[in-house]
């Protein structure tokens, strides 16, 4: 059964830096991307990063290019999300997924998905 499980999360304040990992097993050989996204209380799932499944590209969503950085380290299945410079406006649930296809921002093409990890950034 597909694993994917998110830690780092906590509390930190403005301009502060966190970095979030989500350890994968038994992802299916044909995973292609995995990716980032967060969920804010009241508001809709917002895409955060992607990148392929070998890291040689990456995306990022408007409001965190330039601040977090999305990558992998394929030896150790495991993504990480580099949050800096974060804003109050960044607390959300962070949550990780993996697809079969390539990157895209759509939460609904993701196959898998984590439960979750909380990051609250206090002003």
């Amino acid at each position: 059964q597909v694993q994917l499980v998110e830690s780092g999360g906590g509390l930190v304040q403005a301009g502060g830096s966190l970095r979030l990992s989500c350890a994968a097993s038994k992802l299916p050989f044909s995973t292609a991307a995995m990716g980032w996204f967060r969920q804010a209380p009241g508001k809709e799932r917002e895409f955060v990063a992607a990148i392929t499944w070998r890291g040689s590209l990456t995306y990022y969503g408007g409001s965190v290019k330039g601040r977090f950085t999305i990558s992998k380290d394929n030896a150790k299945n495991t993504l990480y999300l580099q949050m800096n410079s974060l804003r109050p406006e960044d607390t959300a649930v962070y949550s990780c997924a993996a697809r079969t296809g390539p990157p895209t921002a759509l939460s609904r093409e993701y196959n898998y998905w984590g439960q979750g990890t909380q990051v609250t950034v206090s002003s």
